[in-house]
């Protein structure tokens, strides 16, 4: 580790400065990986075997792009680099003093956005099968997890850090995401297959 390199990807943020390399290379983060590269897959073969016609039309697709640009992001880890460029420019316009207030916001309109998709999203698709309402779920609770875990809020940090048996908050939150998109998809193959 470089010499004022930090803990949360260690080798990409230096002296406080991110930099491009591999931000997890721990066995979990590659673990992550590949369930974000599994799920991609699974969102891959769904759209070639979903039978439902609404709207959109290239859903599943849409979220195999998210799940591989995810996968791409947790090793480049982008949401440092977005924290670094909030922070200078907070620091730049004289708010960087109130950053506890901003996060504390930030956290509460990332939760409100992702509680409001969840009551909205449900009626927009209401004519959506259910493999895509739970694959939409899914998604949503990623958004929600890498906004607040990208916010840098001490608590927050502290929270996500906190084991359970050996296994990290964190971890379960964000494969657990994933795990429920794929599970969506994982329904429209499975229903193909019962078609038959």
């Amino acid at each position: 580790m470089a010499a004022g390199a930090s803990g949360r990807g260690a080798a990409l943020i230096v002296d406080d400065r991110w930099h491009p390399g591999i931000g997890d290379p721990t066995a979990i983060g590659w673990i992550t990986v590949f369930f974000y590269v599994a799920a991609a897959v699974l969102c891959g073969a769904a759209a070639r075997r979903d039978s439902s016609r609404a709207p959109p039309p290239r859903f599943w697709e849409g979220l195999a792009a998210i799940l591989l640009l995810l996968a791409v992001n947790k090793q480049l880890d982008l949401q440092s680099l977005l924290t670094q460029v909030v922070r200078d420019w907070t620091k730049a316009h004289g708010w960087y003093e109130r950053r506890r207030e901003l996060q504390a916001a930030f956290i509460f309109a990332v939760a409100a956005i992702g509680f409001a998709a969840l009551l909205v999203v449900p009626s927009i698709i209401r004519r959506q099968e259910m493999p895509r309402r739970i694959a939409l779920a899914g998604l949503i609770f990623l958004y929600c997890f890498i906004l607040v875990r990208a916010s840098s809020f001490h608590h927050v940090d502290w929270a996500l850090g906190v084991t359970l048996l050996s296994v990290r908050v964190n971890w379960l939150l964000e494969i657990g995401g994933i795990v429920i998109v794929a599970l969506g998809a994982l329904l429209v193959m499975l229903r193909r297959v019962a078609a038959r």
